[in-house]
């Protein structure tokens, strides 16, 4: 159902059916239960099948099994599920480390998993919810596509990135019943990449918990909102400092820890790639 508001069109989740990708993560465990404790079909999709069947039959749903550095799996997930009206393109690699700590087929795994499904996924997707006339694509970027920060050069070019397709892709489907969303989590408590690297934060730098996430994308869904930041409000005025000011940013982030903060986030996730 759409829900016409002043100037906006509203996609209601209950009833609509949802491919979300990373689902057996953290962040996607959360957003699912959310979803459907809203009423969703979900199909769930994500490369550990054990824990994917278990969640799937926790919550009723269809569980797809795959592998998205794998450009015939993103193909395959497109083809079998049917009419989706809402895809949340969620699973990630975090992608820490300077360049050169990369061989070319993690760069390649990188891009393909963070950047290249969620496009090929989007443009199987989209026609169909174009011809019906609703829909809805959200994007899982991050404040790391926002800022720039030490050793992350390869995951700040895939939600950097990120962040441009969904803004591009959002004008190009104005006005068709199709809504384009992005979220920009920032350091994630108890799940996700951040919570997964075991690292200690600075005193005064916030978190924000899975179910938040999981609240945004809602909130960014049925409100059709193009960015929802997730994240206390000094971690996001210090992203738009770093937008506007980026060196000077930068040497005030080195002053309160960030070069130790970012060996350790590639220290705890050297193994995920």
């Amino acid at each position: 159902m759409i829900r016409m508001g002043v100037g906006s069109q509203f996609l209601q989740i209950s009833g609509s059916t949802v491919l979300l990708t990373g689902a057996t993560g953290g962040l996607g465990q959360a957003i699912a239960r959310r979803l459907n404790g809203l009423g969703a079909e979900l199909i769930l999709t994500g490369r550990r099948v054990e824990v994917l069947e278990t969640l799937a039959q926790e919550l009723g749903a269809r569980a797809v099994g795959a592998d998205l550095s794998m450009a015939e799996d993103v193909a395959r997930v497109a083809a079998d599920s049917g009419e989706v009206d809402i895809l949340i393109a969620n699973a990630g690699l975090p992608a820490s480390g300077t360049l050169d700590s990369f061989s070319v087929e993690e760069i390649d795994r990188a891009l393909d998993v963070n950047l290249r499904a969620p496009i090929v996924l989007a443009r199987e997707l989209s026609p169909g919810m174009v011809g019906r006339g609703r829909g809805h694509l959200l994007f899982m970027s991050s404040l790391a596509g926002k800022a720039a920060t030490p050793r992350t050069a390869l995951y700040n070019a895939t939600k950097f990135g990120l962040r441009g397709f969904a803004g591009a892709l959002r004008a190009d489907l104005r006005g068709t019943g199709v809504g384009v969303s992005a979220i920009f989590p920032g350091f994630i408590s108890d799940a996700g990449l951040f919570a997964d690297a075991g690292v200690r934060l600075p005193p005064g730098v916030g978190t924000r918990s899975p179910e938040q996430v999981a609240d945004a994308v809602v909130v960014a869904i049925e409100r059709n909102r193009g960015e929802v930041d997730v994240a206390p409000l000094p971690l996001r005025a210090g992203t738009l400092f770093a937008s506007v000011a980026p060196e000077l940013a930068g040497a005030v982030a080195r002053r309160m820890g960030s070069d130790d903060i970012s060996r350790k986030m590639q220290e705890g996730q050297s193994g995920k790639r």
